[in-house]
């Protein structure tokens, strides 16, 4: 049989026995994924586990689908505890697509339970330019909003709103009450425009404290960005240098990284055209240490796949990167570097591209220009790293001199 030919111990073929007519076809179709032989392997182990479970709870092939939301209470825990019940989901899926197991109720989708949620998502996509990632932020607000106030917007008041408001927000920090109010707010405008509720119901919404550039930008020292881009040499890490090259040399954020395709790279004229906040297409110079590590990614590195899209998964589902998988890969990063920070995304390499700039002698305005701000009060958070430079953005005193 193919998986004794994997070389799998005696032991994990005798207890996938309840599971044995279908091994061999589950082990093709992970090939056809693009598993590797040891990660084939070792998925037969995690299977042959929770294998073990459902033999003792009196559950078999037919019932595999029962016994799965039962054992969501056994394999809990950290990473490790669940990764046989993830085996047995990926086996569960497999079972599904060969139309061996009935395929699974659909969960009803958020947009199909609201309306309205769609109707705001689509109209905030088409007229405010807004992201994906974005939406998703503000969609778990609007959904409690709705299911509080209901769907119908016309019998929204002010008192309804600002309670609503203040209930959502009292259990997290000042940052997550002003994200519950920015998406709020977001919805009652989408409401107004589309004239489904009263003129002026937004401002209903309270307003956190949020004293502007309260805040100290985080950032990696010069050390520190060595040690991260030192930490991603050799040809196994090709992918992992040029997407942090873009965000620590260029300022890119995570999702433009997440999100650049093939055809954004003008090899001739040595630029990056990057869709950014609110899809503005903005070009940016290429320079050369990013764009050999670039090369070097697709000549060496890059899964051949037909996706426009540049970074692609290392293993099995072969698919275009993450916005989340950017910011696990720059952890990883700061993990094998050793460097130590409050702040391990990939927003922490966009700081420092830009506090290495402000000390190369960049202007504000030259920072803003690289990182797209629209407005210089954001870039003029960075001045808080140089005293020298609060001097230059500092207004003179109006108020009398002491006696």
């Amino acid at each position: 049989m193919l998986i004794q030919k994997r070389k799998h111990p005696r032991g994990v073929v005798n207890r996938l026995r309840g599971f044995m007519p279908h091994i061999d076809g589950y082990q093709h179709w992970l090939e056809c994924k693009g598993y590797t032989a040891e990660t084939i392997v070792e998925l037969h182990r995690l299977l042959a586990a929770w294998a073990d479970w459902c033999q003792i709870a009196g559950f078999d092939i037919e019932t595999i689908a029962a016994g799965f939301d039962a054992s969501a209470t056994i394999f809990k825990g950290g990473r490790t505890a669940r990764a046989p019940r993830g085996a047995a989901a990926l086996f569960i899926r497999y079972l599904r697509e060969q139309n061996i197991l009935p395929q699974a109720p659909r969960e009803r989708l958020p947009t199909e339970t609201w309306p309205l949620l769609g109707m705001f998502r689509n109209w905030m996509l088409e007229q405010r330019g807004a992201a994906n990632s974005t939406l998703d932020n503000y969609q778990s607000t609007i959904v409690d909003l709705l299911a509080a106030l209901g769907d119908d917007p016309g019998s929204y008041t002010a008192v309804a709103v600002r309670d609503f408001v203040l209930a959502r927000a009292k259990p997290h920090s000042r940052e997550r009450a002003c994200g519950i109010a920015v998406a709020t707010r977001a919805f009652l405008r989408f409401l107004i425009a589309t004239r489904q509720c009263p003129v002026g119901l937004d401002y209903a919404v309270p307003r956190f404290a949020r004293w502007q550039l309260a805040s100290t930008p985080h950032y990696l020292g010069p050390e520190s960005i060595d040690r991260v881009i030192a930490a991603c040499n050799g040809e196994d890490r090709l992918r992992d240098r040029a997407i942090v090259l873009l965000l620590v040399r260029l300022g890119l954020r995570a999702g433009e990284v997440a999100n650049l395709t093939l055809s954004q790279i003008d090899w001739k004229n040595a630029r990056l055209t990057i869709a950014g906040k609110s899809r503005r297409e903005e070009r940016m110079p290429l320079t050369q240490e990013v764009g050999d590590a670039i090369i070097a990614y697709i000549e060496r590195a890059r899964p051949r796949t037909p996706t426009p899209r540049l970074f692609i998964t290392e293993m099995a589902p072969i698919i275009p990167v993450s916005r989340i998988a950017i910011k696990c890969i720059v952890k990883r990063a700061l993990d094998r570097a050793g460097v130590e920070s409050a702040h391990r995304g990939a927003h922490v390499l966009r700081h420092s591209a830009a506090t290495a700039m402000l000390r190369e002698g960049v202007s504000l305005a030259g920072i803003g220009a690289v990182l797209r701000h629209r407005s210089p009060s954001v870039t003029a958070l960075y001045a808080k790293v140089d005293i020298a430079l609060l001097s230059g953005i500092a207004q003179p005193w109006v108020g009398r001199l002491p006696c």
